[in-house]
């Protein structure tokens, strides 16, 4: 990485096993240290010449990504996404039990979509229905409604053009790498688990947030 790099590789907020047995040890080392580690290092290289994008914050970048420099747009969606998407994904996990839905959270829910079942089932339904690789996201709105929205590759609801535009508030990774090791082609199996995995107090910490 370069030695003035702006953007860094987080580190999780737990151990890279404490995920087990819903999402392996191993996926989450390799997913961290090699996919997540490319995007930092390629986001720095991409702004390597522009020492004043350097100064601006990973949201500013992605918001005004079409306000870019053209030669450095598709490098910094891709990896500016990367980076951002994977920052945001080891932050709504946690162990398995450490956190349950508030009745706050579920009344919310209820009002979004019905019910939590049918929340999950619709999110569950995206992630499925998401050709290639991307993400899932429950995201709020200006107007404060949540929706649940699919973005390919490392897109997200930040950039300009998207289809749904608000704050991500879950994110559920796609890719293959997210989950193939343990899964393989079983992608239903994989989002299925990860709610076994969420971390209900940070959603509820980003729904909140102004």
């Amino acid at each position: 990485m370069l030695a003035t790099a702006q953007f860094k590789l987080p580190s999780l907020p737990y151990h890279y096993g404490a995920l087990e047995p819903y999402i392996d040890s191993t996926t989450m080392y390799i997913h961290l240290n090699n996919h997540h580690a490319a995007y930092v290092t390629n986001l720095n290289k991409a702004l390597e010449k522009y020492p004043d994008l350097q100064k601006k914050s990973l949201e500013e970048l992605l918001t005004g990504l079409d306000k870019l420099p053209a030669e450095i747009q598709t490098a910094v969606r891709n990896n500016g996404g990367g980076h951002y998407n994977h920052s945001l994904f080891w932050t709504v996990m946690a162990p398995a039990g450490t956190t349950t839905i508030s009745p706050a959270l579920e009344k919310l829910l209820i009002a979004n979509f019905g019910s939590v079942d049918a929340f999950k089932a619709d999110f569950e339904k995206a992630a499925l229905g998401r050709f290639g690789s991307g993400w899932v996201w429950l995201v709020k709105e200006k107007d404060g409604k949540l929706k649940i929205v699919s973005t390919a590759n490392q897109d997200n609801t930040l950039m300009p053009g998207s289809a749904v535009s608000g704050k991500p508030i879950l994110a559920l990774d796609v890719w293959e790498h997210a989950y193939y090791l343990k899964y393989q082609s079983k992608r239903a199996a994989y989002a299925k688990a990860f709610w076994s995995v969420v971390n209900w107090k940070e959603v509820e910490k980003r729904i909140n947030e102004k």
